[in-house]
């Protein structure tokens, strides 16, 4: 048997947890030879065995993160008999845990790498509405969970950025008269697309503050009541022609909005 100290990481997940700190621990002890070899996704009691019986051919310890009792119980119960030293890293803090708190664990196997795969899609969603704002690129209609369209200064980009944080592939594409709808919008289910209109006396009111804000004369042509309802028009009867819901944000929060959309994606997806 070679003197040299083999860790054993055994895990009902990737095993990173465990790897961590039987290495950091084992650095503390320099000058000691070590190598680490991991057992990640272990399910049944046979993985265990073929474990336990290699590591029973060398000099030794048995470092383990599982959250199932069976699994743990065999783990400690097959070192025992081989008199392998183990240690059970999860089991005492879920205890502490467990009789602080006052309820019981969910005992779920890969917890924290399914809360990592939801933050990195929230990422991957925000990013993906950041490219593919106002109309950036139209290619990104046909990638997108949802399409929004509508005039400009109906919180487009606001709502698209609020839903990128639920998780949602976002683009939306600003409707213009003079600029032709991109040919994408009448390619995908008209059922992704979510059309927004409002009032155009609020809207008129919006677009002077922002006119304002820019330091812009507010009779500009934009604010222009004339062209706003000419926009409304144009807009509106390209939300009917495509056969998309539509709806009206002139007194919605963005939140309210958004809520709106999901439950109309929940009742799709029925």
């Amino acid at each position: 048997m070679s003197n040299k100290l083999k860790i054993f990481v055994a895990s009902d997940s990737l095993g990173e947890t465990a790897e961590m700190v039987a290495r950091a621990t084992a650095e503390q002890f320099r000058g000691t030879e070590y190598e680490i070899k991991k057992y990640p996704y272990i399910n049944n009691e046979e993985q265990i065995k073929e474990m336990i019986e290699e590591a029973a051919e060398h000099r030794s310890i048995v470092v383990f993160t599982t959250v199932l009792e069976n699994l743990r119980h065999q783990i400690v119960t097959d070192c025992a008999r081989h008199k392998i030293p183990c240690v059970d890293l999860l089991s005492p803090l879920m205890k502490t845990f467990e009789e602080f708190i006052g309820i019981k664990p969910v005992y779920e196997p890969g917890i924290i790498h399914k809360i990592d795969e939801r933050y990195f899609k929230k990422i991957e969603a925000i990013e993906f509405a950041v490219k593919y704002d106002d109309g950036k690129d139209p290619r990104g209609v046909t990638k997108a969970d949802v399409v929004i369209i509508g005039i400009s200064r109906t919180s487009k980009t606001p709502l698209s950025m609020y839903l990128a944080h639920k998780n949602m592939k976002v683009a939306n594409i600003p409707l213009v008269p003079e600029v032709p709808v991109p040919d994408e919008l009448y390619r995908i289910n008209p059922r992704k697309i979510i059309g927004l209109t409002t009032n155009p006396v609020k809207l008129e009111e919006i677009r002077i503050e922002r006119l304002k804000a820019l330091g812009l004369h507010n009779t500009a042509t934009y604010a222009n009541m004339e062209r706003i309802l000419e926009e409304i028009d144009y807009a509106e009867g390209i939300m009917k022609r495509i056969g998309c819901p539509i709806i009206d944000v002139s007194n919605k929060a963005v939140e309210e909005t958004a809520n709106i959309i999901e439950e109309l994606f929940k009742k799709h997806a029925e």
